[in-house]
């Protein structure tokens, strides 16, 4: 399906921009990659051959049993006593580029932990001897993760908002303007660590938290848009016959609107991932031992005798917040009708 004029446009001003488009295909290398996390870094073989048979461990856990073993417990496939049952079968296993997933444990460290890196731990070990590179690749896809559907969520309820307000106007315009405003005013991130502070949080019940306030950065450039929108020729003439108020909003005045929305939503994605390394730095986060970049920056203050987890969380963070910026910047120059080819 070939775009239309004004699209093959602002893909040639996003291109045009060759730091965010560079910026852009870095960014979706990184997060392929982090996609496929457990084929990366994993404590399991990826696949073993064994009497003939196929195992896929990284997908489905397997009984030391099914191997020949004498307990019914899952295998543990770094296990001399594993891995000669399966040789005896002629068999063999392929194991990920680092054999070590978020949770793992080295427990054959020649030094206390945190241990500096090493051709083992490409990145050294945290405080519990945990490989870092393996828990920055998993952190990094939940970062990933939970910032795009916060932004997501939050999208779809500041536009329904920001329409009804800006189309509706009155007393709809003034009543919600007036709630925005106190809604706003709180002090989010105190806020955020007192609700954090009565449950266990999780990926859900955190995000749940965040949406309660995010939702409100596009709602004033949704409102400013249907404000204008609402009055011009083509949308009287859609009222004068009879259209619907819905159907006016989102099929003929939204288009418009999206187009200020679209260049907010990466400046949203590096704020929910600043708040989220925030939350795990001050402990009010994820739960312990879930592969967070703020609890590797936390470990990094705790230990300054290890410089490698505090350049580490730094130069992680510093990296996936500087390419969504420059994508940022290149989808804002994209939409902008004054920036000429």
């Amino acid at each position: 399906m070939s775009l239309s004029p004004i699209n093959q446009r602002r893909l040639a001003l996003f291109k045009a921009n060759k730091r965010g488009w560079w910026s852009l295909w870095i960014f979706l290398v990184l997060f392929t990659l982090s996609l496929g996390a457990e084929l990366i870094a994993n404590d399991k073989p990826i696949v073993v051959r064994y009497d003939g048979e196929w195992y896929f461990p990284v997908f489905k856990r397997y009984a030391e049993t099914a191997f020949g073993g004498e307990f019914p417990l899952q295998a543990n496939y770094k296990s001399p006593y594993i891995q000669d049952l399966i040789a005896k079968k002629d068999g063999w296993m392929i194991w990920p580029p680092l054999p070590f997933d978020y949770a793992s444990i080295n427990y054959e460290l020649q030094i206390p932990a945190p241990a500096p890196p090493s051709l083992v731990n490409w990145l050294g070990t945290d405080d519990q001897g945990r490989d870092v590179l393996a828990r920055v690749i998993y952190g990094f896809r939940i970062s990933i993760l939970f910032a795009l559907t916060l932004t997501l969520l939050s999208g779809i309820i500041g536009v329904i908002a920001g329409a009804l307000q800006g189309y509706y106007g009155g007393w709809v315009d003034l009543v919600g303007q007036r709630l925005l405003e106190i809604w706003s005013g709180l002090p989010v991130l105190y806020l955020l660590i007192i609700l954090a502070s009565f449950v266990q949080p999780n990926f859900w019940w955190l995000l749940g938290i965040m949406l309660l306030f995010s939702w409100m950065a596009l709602v004033d450039v949704v409102r400013a848009e249907f404000l204008r929108g609402r009055n011009l020729e083509y949308v009287r003439a859609a009222r004068a016959l009879g259209m619907r108020n819905s159907a006016i909003m989102f099929r003929h005045i939204l288009p418009n609107a999206m187009v200020s929305t679209l260049t907010f939503l990466p400046f949203i994605l590096t704020g929910a991932i600043g708040t989220l390394t925030a939350l795990d730095f001050l402990g009010f986060g994820l739960p312990p031992g879930e592969p967070s970049l703020g609890e590797l920056v936390a470990q990094g203050k705790a230990n300054l005798q290890a410089p490698w987890l505090g350049i580490t969380a730094f130069a992680v963070l510093a990296l996936m917040l500087t390419l969504l910026v420059f994508i940022g910047e290149a989808a804002r120059d994209a939409f902008d009708p004054r920036k000429g080819t």
